[in-house]
């Protein structure tokens, strides 16, 4: 018998791959308005078509990147989306610089793309994979996280 394929994963983790799955409807992942605030540098707010309301800050979207490699490199050290890695113990400390976007460009009517002040551009931010890592009370309590 093979055990290839097989996963083991935090229970909260689990959680999020269930509710990844599961269908939401058409206006839930609509936006009726998108702020991106890149001159006070504190983060994106949408409102949703169903009247419901997301705030994420940018240290928060760059921890959470779709794209394949951070996704890759979050299943490999057992983190969630927005969870930061865990820093280096070294003798000094160096200075990271927070994140914050350079550019900030919708991508057709469906996600917003970042430019990051790391470099980093790759990820897709689809308005269906915001809303479902919103940091509200009432989902967070949904995800039980």
């Amino acid at each position: 018998m093979s055990h290839e394929g097989i996963r083991i994963v935090r229970a909260e983790r689990a959680r999020l791959e269930d509710l990844e799955h599961a269908q939401m409807p058409p206006n839930a992942v609509t936006p009726k308005k998108v702020r991106v605030k890149k001159t006070e540098g504190t983060g994106v707010e949408i409102e949703w078509n169903d009247g419901h309301r997301s705030v994420w800050s940018f240290e928060w979207l760059r921890n959470a990147c779709p794209c394949a490699t951070c996704h890759e490199d979050r299943e490999k050290t057992n983190r969630l989306p927005g969870e930061a890695k865990a820093k280096e113990h070294t003798l000094l400390k160096m200075y990271k610089a927070p994140a914050r976007p350079l550019e900030v460009t919708p991508v057709g009517k469906y996600a917003l793309k970042f430019k990051w002040n790391d470099g980093h551009e790759s990820g897709i931010y689809s308005w269906e994979y915001l809303r479902r890592v919103c940091r509200c009370d009432g989902c967070m309590t949904k995800q039980e996280l």
